[in-house]
């Protein structure tokens, strides 16, 4: 059985990753409305990773016989400067999400809920992974500014991205 205060932080983790997909959600429609279909892609296969973690938490809540209770989730942001300022927004996001599960590893330590504990880690190692792709594209927008080949080039490779 999941303890209330486990339930609890696991109720407000669902709502962080809901808001993660909705804000990805919001960069597909912004990258959609420059025309960049490959960012847009991207960033919708990123979304429905969000979901599913959303879903993971939401089904270790259920099988420990505790409660899911959905909280409000906030309006994304909808306009950015640039292509390279939303992939920037995106890592800072997903560096505050790891913020997030750090915490929750720490609640599982000081509760002594070792099923928490193991379900946690592999968002742990999942983190690393989000920040480092957020990261990585970040870098490759900075690499290429303005040069509209290296843009359009960039763009069908990130449009080449499959949902895990």
């Amino acid at each position: 059985m999941i303890s209330p205060k486990m339930q609890d932080a696991m109720n407000e983790q669902i709502k962080h990753e809901l808001e993660s997909a909705y804000l990805y959600f919001s960069m597909v429609a912004y990258f959609e409305s420059l025309g960049w279909e490959g960012m847009a892609a991207w960033m919708q296969a990123q979304a429905q990773e969000e979901v599913e973690h959303a879903m993971k938490f939401f089904h270790h809540i259920v099988e420990r016989d505790g409660r899911v209770l959905l909280k409000a989730i906030a309006k994304p942001q909808e306009e950015w400067d640039s292509p390279q300022a939303a992939f920037e927004a995106a890592y800072k996001h997903e560096q505050f999400i790891t913020s997030k599960i750090h915490e929750l590893v720490k609640l599982a330590e000081a509760e002594k809920d070792y099923a928490a504990n193991v379900f946690l880690q592999w968002f742990v190692t999942e983190q690393v992974e989000e920040e480092a792709s957020t990261s990585r594209v970040a870098q490759l927008l900075a690499r290429v500014k303005e040069s509209s080949n290296g843009m359009v080039m960039l763009d069908r490779e990130l449009g080449r991205r499959e949902a895990d």
